[in-house]
């Protein structure tokens, strides 16, 4: 029998790897992006190869600590972007430039450096990017200024998120990296056994309170390929019928983070922490938009409470099926050198695309404060 709300989040050790009432994903857990400790070359990355240079930022290579951490506590998550000016003057100046990437998600921005934004400019930012999902701001200074300094600036929006398996940059475990090396072929050996590297998720939904305004800036990158594709779950929520959405509200999922432990064991990397599993609604609403939203994902949501396995995974895979295929509600963002690219993990779903099998290296490192718990507001019908 699938749990109830008050039942305890399993807290087996990282051995156990599955929640006593898993029921299994209708998708396997699948990870393409980065590769482990395994993997790693750390002459090649500090080095360079034969075909392929050092990596630009090596202070930024990965460790992976045997440091085990206590589970994560709850908190009152402060929401910046209720703050906002919504002509958004601290944000955008004069000679600044917006471009949307498509009509109902996304935006490129030149002009704006993140890292000398005043309060009042952060505050702006988290409200821009909850009303446009997901922005690429160009020529940005955050990967070469301090660590510790991109962290105080990542800290503003929220308690940073220390990730349950990832590599960091030695001394800052709170910032978590995509990383696979020069000449790693993890990736194309990857497709041995799987058609494509499609893995649409939002972020550690499996934790009690996942993250909001998110910023993940490129280090090193290959010249073409490894963009990343977004969706808007808003607005996937918002094509539905009154009908279907009013049947959606009410429902809860369950979210696990066990099997990417799993997967990171496999690999040889390390359990930072305990695995957990959180129950959070299908339909959410954003603090500051009054949005509401998706919240389900083929990477770490494993069933609807209360209903048997057929239902849950029938419902699950119609709307899996929905927010993969609506690419009207879709946007792809290319990195380029120097580029941050900050999106609302609330209202949003991402997919990193392995579509290069030169050697080249992929770097880049993801500041992840956390923001509310999931909630869900009273079902209202649209009028057009």
């Amino acid at each position: 029998m699938a749990p109830a709300l008050t039942e305890p989040q399993p807290s087996a050790p990282s051995a156990g790897l599955k929640p006593a009432h898993y029921k299994g994903p209708i998708h396997a857990y699948k990870e393409p992006a980065s590769s482990g400790p395994r993997d790693f070359q750390k002459k090649v990355e500090e080095e360079g190869s034969e075909n392929q240079p050092a990596a630009t930022y090596p202070h930024y290579l990965p460790v992976w600590e045997d440091t085990v951490y206590p589970p994560l506590e709850p908190f009152t998550h402060y929401e910046h972007g209720k703050d906002a000016d919504p002509s958004f003057k601290d944000l955008f100046g004069e000679g600044v430039t917006i471009d949307n990437l498509t009509a109902p998600i996304g935006a490129e921005v030149r002009g704006v450096q993140l890292s000398k934004l005043t309060d009042k400019g952060k505050d702006q930012l988290a409200l821009f990017v909850a009303q446009r999902k997901v922005v690429a701001f160009r020529d940005q200074d955050l990967a070469d200024i301090p660590i510790k300094d991109a962290v105080e600036f990542g800290g503003y929006f929220g308690r940073h998120h220390m990730h349950q398996t990832s590599g960091s940059p030695e001394g800052f475990p709170e910032v978590h990296l995509v990383h696979r090396g020069a000449e790693d072929t993890t990736g194309r050996d990857f497709f041995t056994t799987r058609t494509n590297s499609v893995a649409w998720h939002s972020d550690i939904t499996f934790e009690e309170q996942p993250p909001g305004t998110t910023f993940l800036y490129i280090l090193d990158g290959p010249t073409s390929g490894g963009d990343t594709l977004f969706a808007n779950l808003a607005e996937a929520y918002n094509r539905l019928s009154p009908e279907f959405q009013k049947r959606l509200h009410g429902l809860n999922a369950l979210h696990s983070g066990f099997e990417q432990i799993q997967t990171a064991v496999d690999k040889g990397g390390r359990a930072r922490r305990q695995p957990v599993a959180s129950v959070h609604p299908l339909v959410r609403t954003h603090p500051v938009t009054g949005e509401k939203a998706l919240f389900v994902n083929p990477q770490f949501t494993r069933y609807i409470v209360n209903l048997k396995r057929e239902e849950s995974d029938y419902l699950l895979k119609f709307l899996y099926d929905h927010i993969a295929l609506g690419q009207d509600f879709q946007a792809r963002v290319r990195w380029q050198p120097k580029t941050v690219v900050v999106w609302d993990n609330r209202v949003t779903a991402h997919s990193a695309i392995y579509d290069w099998q030169d050697g080249q290296r992929r770097h880049l490192a993801r500041l992840t404060p956390q923001a509310e718990r999931p909630y869900e507001t009273p079902f209202v019908e649209q009028t057009s």
